[in-house]
């Protein structure tokens, strides 16, 4: 059986109220939309919160899932909308992060194998960032990340195809550098 088929399964378990399958897709999602969340924000504290209040959102509205092969995409575009919506209640000072809140990578080992890459990634447009992120370190489809953010998966290809332009680049420039 497929990964996709086993976590297609798990869904379906979900739905029907088994807690064990909801826990599995838990262990098995947490680490990779907490990195997101903080690619988003750059804020650990304001990540983790903006994944959790998604994972409330999913338990809850996890039983109207039509089609469970989507949960993949569901789950990082709740995180993604969480993200917005927390930042601008940051923004327009209805919420505010603790000055005392030590910012830091939720996986050090993560960030150090790819910091190069990352810190080039950065650089980017914020929604070209985003399906960068999604199409290759999550390994997302490009119809899944279209439905993550929201528009059509053209303009995710055309999304990807600059960000890698810029990239290669950004690239060319950091290897000239070194001459």
């Amino acid at each position: 059986m497929s990964d996709r088929s086993q976590e297609e399964l798990l869904v379906l378990k979900a739905q029907a109220g088994n807690r064990r399958a909801f826990d599995t897709l838990y262990r098995s999602y947490q680490p990779s939309l907490v990195k997101f969340a903080y690619r988003l924000t750059n804020n650990l504290a304001v990540a983790e919160d903006a994944v959790q209040e998604a994972w409330v959102t999913i338990a809850r509205t996890i039983k109207d899932f039509e089609n469970p092969s989507h949960f993949r995409a569901r789950i990082f575009k709740a995180v993604r909308w969480r993200v917005i919506d927390n930042l601008k209640k940051i923004r327009s000072g209805h919420q505010s992060i603790d000055e005392t809140v030590e910012v830091a990578a939720p996986d050090q080992g993560f960030w150090a194998t790819q910091g190069q890459i990352i810190a080039l990634i950065s650089k980017l447009p914020t929604e070209e960032q985003q399906a960068i992120y999604l199409f290759y370190l999550e390994e997302l489809k490009v119809d899944e990340i279209a439905t993550v953010m929201d528009v059509p998966a053209g303009t995710i290809k055309s999304r990807l195809n600059r960000a890698r332009g810029r990239l290669r680049t950004l690239l060319e420039g950091e290897e000239n550098g070194f001459d």
